[in-house]
């Protein structure tokens, strides 16, 4: 981990509220159940109810924030299985 101090006012805008992706592996099944939170929902409420939601599954799970690029929509990883959850068997 790599950790330095920076100007705060080196960006141009900020969000208070972030639509997050929540995909958990079920990799015995080789089968992905896919979520979308939206609306007031932090990140620390969203990580709690997808590890609660993986734990009583025996899932894994990875949480994304859903970023508008230039391009289109994509994803960044917040949390969870890091690659393909079904190439090592997570």
């Amino acid at each position: 981990m790599k950790i330095r101090r920076v100007d705060p006012r080196d960006t141009v805008w900020e969000q208070d509220h972030a639509r997050y992706r929540v995909y958990f592996w079920d990799v015995p099944q080789l089968t992905a159940h896919e979520f979308e939170v939206a609306e007031e929902s932090d990140a620390d409420a969203v990580l709690a109810w997808a590890r609660e939601h993986a734990a009583q599954h025996d899932w894994n799970y990875t949480v994304y924030i859903v970023i508008q690029g230039n391009d289109g929509p994509g994803l960044i990883r917040l949390a969870g299985v890091l690659g393909d959850p079904f190439a090592h068997g997570a």
